[in-house]
């Protein structure tokens, strides 16, 4: 069934942690006069069996692993061939993007040196990612696994550390690596509660990662709003 493209459907929110937000994702859809159906699988939530009353689909991320031997993380690797299916609107961020690779068949995985991206790190467009991304695009990370290219998508980005850094699937299916969503409050709350993570290989230290949102989260967010309209435009 066609809709208008003042769609009014809500934009389904699939959160993995209790007091998990959208952040700036969900500011600036709700800004956008979109309404946001928040979903936490973990604690419990259904996820819908057809995409038929949302507009679109965000699974955010998580500290836990796609490849956990959880339930629930094996219920959204499989639901998400439900957006994928009915080639409604999907993005995945972080463990979002991983979850999505895994559905398509692909390995999620930690580097053999144990190297991680906690901070902010260039990435470089493919020809397929250059409408989307500058060359260099910030980003911020916030990861220990990346995930393979799937068969059939497409590479829009990588960085030198994890060659897939944000990918195409289908029409309007995509999977990032990086955290758009972040705002300053989470960025505190993420470098105060996951403080230990700041001693992996390859992690910036905290001051890094403030004095980089000063110099690059204007560029991010204003990637973010670009994608956000385009993504939802189809």
């Amino acid at each position: 069934m066609p809709h208008s493209s003042a769609d009014s459907r809500p934009i389904l929110i699939v959160l993995h942690q209790e007091r998990s937000t959208p952040g700036r994702v969900g500011q600036v859809l709700r800004a956008r006069g979109r309404k946001l159906d928040i979903r936490r699988p973990a604690l419990g939530d259904p996820l819908p069996e057809t995409m038929e009353g949302h507009r679109a689909a965000i699974v955010f991320g998580g500290p836990m692993s796609a490849n956990d031997d959880l339930d629930y993380i094996k219920t959204e690797i499989d639901w998400i061939g439900v957006p994928l299916k009915e080639e409604a609107p999907f993005w995945g961020i972080c463990l979002g993007g991983q979850l999505m690779a895994k559905h398509l068949g692909a390995t999620v995985y930690g580097r053999e040196d144990e190297k991680v991206e906690i901070g902010y790190y260039p990435i470089h467009p493919t020809e397929e990612g250059r409408d989307l991304f500058d060359d260099p695009t910030y980003v911020y990370q916030w990861h220990r696994e990346g995930f393979e290219l799937p068969s059939g998508a497409v590479r829009l980005a990588g960085s030198d550390a994890y060659p897939v850094q944000a990918m195409r699937y289908g029409p309007n299916a995509y999977g990032i690596q990086f955290h758009p969503e972040l705002t300053a409050l989470m960025m505190n709350i993420w470098l105060t509660r996951g403080r230990e993570r700041l001693e992996l290989p390859g992690a910036q230290p905290a001051s890094a990662h403030r004095r980089a949102r000063h110099q690059y989260d204007r560029e991010l967010r204003a990637w973010l709003e670009r994608f956000l309209d385009r993504w939802l435009e189809g």
